[in-house]
């Protein structure tokens, strides 16, 4: 049993392993993603329901663009897919959309419909989702210091105000907590870029599960494991 007072404000999820799981099957590659959707489906309902306020999920690096180009352009195609099916409910039960990354590197036929739906769930005060999408933790950490450059060039702020609390509000997660468990599966054993200024202080936790089998029991033995363990900041 999950203690409720002890449930993350803030979990993040590197999902990794559709394609393993394509080709244990004998599958195409493409047919892992589609089959990962139903577990982005079940973790976002089951976050819900179990009151994590804000949940950030890695869906497409920067890195992600050498694949091969079929394989992309079926993700983006996904993509749409996924919003479009999926904006009612998220509509109707509260959830927050905000994708995070590089928004002007996606394609033009996808853009359009992440805008709409941050804009339709704007006002939503339930759950967050963060999409992350043409992401790069180096490249947020770029961006954000240019923005903070820029406004001292502007006159607008003084460099002696930059410090870690400031430095935050330039990042694309800017008035959000940072996460406090970082879930990654397929049981690989890196932050493969995701959060790099976020995760400073987070508990992670690996599953051996590929993506397309993770189900809400996964997640709720993720919470477990970090209810027992005593968050020491760095101290």
């Amino acid at each position: 049993m999950l203690d409720r007072e002890i449930i993350p404000l803030h979990i993040a999820v590197i999902m990794d392993g559709n394609g393993r799981w394509a080709k244990k099957r004998g599958l195409p590659r493409v047919m892992g993603h589609r089959a990962g959707m139903k577990s982005v489906r079940e973790v976002i309902k089951s976050c819900r329901e179990l009151g994590i306020r804000y949940l950030t999920l890695y869906a497409f690096s920067s890195e992600n663009w050498k694949r091969p180009k079929e394989e992309v352009e079926t993700l983006m195609r996904f993509l749409n897919e996924y919003i479009d099916k999926e904006l009612p409910s998220f509509i109707k039960n509260g959830i927050k959309l905000n994708f995070i990354g590089r928004m002007d590197g996606l394609p033009d036929f996808v853009r359009p419909r992440l805008k709409k739906a941050t804009e339709e769930t704007k006002d939503c005060g339930g759950m967050t989702l963060n999409v992350a999408l043409n992401y790069s933790g180096r490249s947020e950490i770029i961006d954000a210091a240019k923005k903070f450059a820029s406004q001292v060039k502007a006159g607008k702020r003084d460099i002696e105000d930059l410090d870690e609390g400031s430095f935050g509000g330039f990042l694309y997660t800017a008035g959000q907590p940072d996460p406090d468990l970082l879930i990654r599966t397929s049981g690989e054993m890196r932050i493969s870029n995701f959060l790099l200024w976020q995760i400073s202080y987070a508990e992670l936790y690996v599953t051996p599960k590929l993506w397309p089998d993770f189900r809400k029991s996964d997640l709720i033995s993720a919470v477990a494991e970090y209810q027992k363990r005593e968050r020491r900041f760095g101290a």
